[in-house]
């Protein structure tokens, strides 16, 4: 149940750093209620994700995941240059998030 509770988190994540960026600085309505609610939304998950999850793992999981998700939207989606450092980058991200897990962080 952590861990489906954890996705759930990264998904919150995810979609208010989305809309974060079209709001325009926190200035438009709409985009600015989605961010500030997947935030809430995103940190409740993951509080509850840490009754049953080691804090490191859902950590490194939670920001590895959003972060690597992120760059993958702006560079696909949002226009954003994809360059071989940024993939690398990603790649990097992600092989960090492994290796913690492979490494037992409990």
């Amino acid at each position: 149940m952590g861990y489906l509770m954890l996705s759930g988190a990264i998904m919150a994540e995810v979609l208010a750093t989305t809309a974060m960026k079209y709001s325009d600085g926190l200035s438009r309505l709409w985009p600015s209620t989605a961010t500030i609610a997947g935030y809430l939304i995103a940190f409740a998950l993951l509080a509850q994700t840490l009754r049953t999850v080691s804090v490191g793992t859902a950590y490194a999981i939670w920001a590895g995941a959003g972060t690597a998700v992120i760059a993958v939207i702006g560079m696909v989606f949002l226009g954003e240059t994809a360059t071989a450092a940024k993939v690398i980058g990603v790649l990097l991200v992600i092989a960090g998030v492994v290796v913690l897990n492979l490494g037992g962080a409990h």
